[in-house]
């Protein structure tokens, strides 16, 4: 077959057979090149863009990469350095052909993928239309252009939807139309924005920015947009008591809190191809909160154990996002909200842009189809804020590619205005800073009159270009992981506090110390009450921090807590045979205090107000004597037997006067 290259040394042709090594391809490309790096030789199916390395295809078959007869292949290398060149670079590694030896592995084919993108990849996602009236002529059995399916990325049934972005695997499908084995379809079509000054040089020809730069080191204008997909079509709370204990602190103290979103991503059947994110939890972090913001320390340390924990459920669950509240009561009712977010303010102000992209930039989505193996992130900000009517509601959001890029090349800074964010000045180190180049930025907008018009961006541009909306919801039929949220919340000192003293005195009143495993019978409600207790994430992670239950032992709790069916009599027998679970009654047994007298001694006050210390034997003892000489000891005497410790009281007074109890 005959395979075409074009590089910076001109168009050549090369017969091949399809079976041929692809180091017989780069041979045949050195032969063209003048002074060219092996170790630098990339090829691609575009003139810029998606370049790949012949190192990393060692052993691969031209065939294998999808190139075909008459495929244009477009060649990049970087010179060795001459003579002379102040510019220091590592030492050659020449091409070998790898017939003999195993292929490298791309980063790409070795991940793995969310259990919704493995979904995805298997359908086809073509949205199916009924047959039109007016105008489908043809039988039951047939299609026309009235009736076929659409593409997921349809743009006009968009349009008609009202949805504003593209899903991610519709993206995907934008990108790698449904055809043959090609070039195009065998290498990744995604590739993550980069705002840095490529180091060292491609073309190796000068020193190292800050020193030089040049066209091929530096990188391109940027013009800001609206990002045409997005990661997360769907925010969806599994139930609305998630939301009302998370405000609970707030409404407590007035402080603002913040919380980490413990979900699953499952499909969108609303948007094709969708994906939504279902919240099951909220996590609340050690924080310190303010009337008008909160402060956090990250990375928080129990971000390893509680990520363990949410990966070992029934249904696995990882961090979908982050919750925070914005909530100002207005002066005049308090009972009512300040509506501080709507379009002629802000959304999402810059400071939280930023942290929102800092964020995604650590929550990475694993792809195939990027180059790196990661693309993007499917982290979710959502701010719990006022209505215009004064009500609580939630806004979700995602920040964009651009947004991400730009703050790792340091490029933008958040501004006093929160709906401006500000392009930082170029600098190249002089006053012993970090050496920044910033491109040129622009946006677009429509003027006055309706022109859209072109403008520079700095020194500063609206944070709307950066932002992604997600919308958001509440099942009609709730049905959470986990049926409980009465116990009380981590990190909120002097409002809720975890104690296992607590845990201790509900397993008493729930019986949990006398319930055994399903074969053996039992008492089928209290089994059911305690599974319903037990389905909490705070206790689960509370109990996974105590000491109480090994690792293992948490992660079976884990499993028997986020159980779909509580009603199952078997649900609880693999926690209640673990050591320790058995371990966690006997304390509770042994904590729970002694069983009161039924009947007190006569004359004596009432049983609620005897002393619980008291063991109940010592009560018969008193009850015996007293019951003798009851008569005897209000006689004429006055003598008033004490029935805690039996001393005679020849006073008329209410207290004992050697142990100051009741009489």
């Amino acid at each position: 077959m005959l395979v075409r290259i074009r590089s910076r040394d001109g168009n050549f042709r090369f017969e091949l057979q399809p079976t041929s090594d692809i180091s017989e391809l780069v041979a045949k490309i050195l032969e063209t090149t003048e002074n060219a790096d092996p170790a630098t030789l990339a090829i691609s199916n575009q003139p810029r863009g998606n370049e790949t390395l012949v190192s990393s295809l060692k052993g691969r078959s031209l065939k294998s990469l999808g190139i075909r007869h008459g495929e244009l292949i477009f060649v990049s290398y970087a010179q060795r350095p001459t003579p002379g060149t102040s510019q220091e670079r590592p030492p050659l590694k020449a091409f070998t052909s790898g017939s003999a030896t195993s292929p490298a592995a791309r980063p790409w084919e070795n991940v793995k993928e969310d259990a919704v993108d493995q979904y995805w990849r298997t359908k086809d996602g073509k949205i199916s239309r009924s047959r039109d009236p007016n105008f489908c002529k043809h039988g039951a059995n047939a299609m026309c252009d009235y009736c076929m399916p659409l593409e997921p990325y349809d743009r006009k049934y968009h349009q008609d939807h009202n949805v504003k972005h593209l899903s991610y695997h519709a993206y995907l499908r934008q990108l790698t139309p449904q055809t043959s084995s090609t070039a195009a379809a065998a290498l990744p079509p995604l590739v993550e924005p980069d705002y840095r000054v490529k180091v060292p040089c491609p073309t190796g020809g000068h020193s190292n920015w800050p020193a030089g730069i040049c066209t091929a080191c530096q990188p391109s204008a940027l013009t800001l947009q609206s990002q045409s997909f997005r990661m997360v079509d769907h925010l969806e709370i599994a139930s609305v008591e998630i939301i009302d204990r998370f405000l609970k602190a707030w409404r407590t103290t007035g402080l603002q809190r913040f919380g980490w979103l413990i979900g699953r991503y499952e499909p969108y059947d609303e948007v094709p191809m969708g994906v939504k994110a279902v919240v099951e939890a909220i996590h609340e972090p050690p924080q310190e909160g303010e009337l008008d913001g909160l402060s956090l320390e990250l990375p928080w340390e129990d971000e390893p154990h509680v990520r363990t924990l949410a990966a070992s459920a029934s249904t696995p669950l990882t961090i979908v996002g982050y919750i925070f509240t914005d909530l100002d009561p207005t002066a005049e009712d308090r009972t009512k909200n300040v509506y501080k977010r709507h379009p002629g303010s802000f959304f999402l102000s810059s400071l939280e842009v930023l942290f929102a992209a800092h964020l995604q930039t650590q929550h990475r989505t694993p792809s195939r189809s990027s180059p790196s193996g990661y693309f993007a992130s499917r982290l979710v900000t959502a701010v719990l804020t006022g209505t215009v009517d004064g009500a609580v509601d939630v806004a979700a959001y995602q920040v964009s590619e651009q947004a991400v890029g730009m703050l790792q090349a340091d490029m933008i800074e958040a501004s006093v205005d929160p709906g401006i964010m500000r392009v930082k000045e170029e600098s190249r180190g002089e006053d012993g800073g970090t050496a920044r180049y910033v491109p040129d930025v622009f946006f677009r907008y429509r003027n006055e009159y309706g022109i859209e018009v072109k403008k520079s961006a700095k020194p500063a541009f609206p944070v709307e270009y950066l932002l992604v909306n997600v919308t958001h919801g509440f099942p009609q039929n709730p049905s959470p992981l986990f049926r409980s949220n009465h116990f009380t919340i981590e990190n909120r000192f002097g409002v809720e506090d975890q104690t296992i003293e607590q845990v201790m005195r509900s397993l008493n009143e729930l019986g949990a110390p006398d319930v055994q495993v399903s074969k053996r019978g039992g008492d089928a409600h209290r089994r059911l009450e305690l599974a319903k207790w037990l389905s909490d994430w705070h206790l689960v992670a509370f109990l996974g921090t105590c000491g109480l239950l090994s690792e293992d032992d948490t992660k079976v709790l884990v499993r028997v807590a986020s159980a779909p069916n509580l009603d199952d009599p078997a649900v609880l027998d693999p926690l209640l045979v673990t050591e320790s679970w058995q371990t966690v009654t006997t304390f509770s047994r042994e904590s729970a205090p002694p069983r009161r007298p039924t009947q007190p001694a006569p004359d004596g006050p009432p049983a609620h107000l005897l002393d619980d210390d008291i063991p109940p034997e010592l009560f018969d003892e008193i009850a015996a004597p007293t019951r003798v000489g009851a008569s005897d000891s209000r006689g004429s005497a006055g003598v008033r037997v004490c029935p805690h410790c039996t001393f005679e009281n020849t006073h008329s007074g209410n207290d004992c006067d050697v142990c100051m109890l009741p009489l």
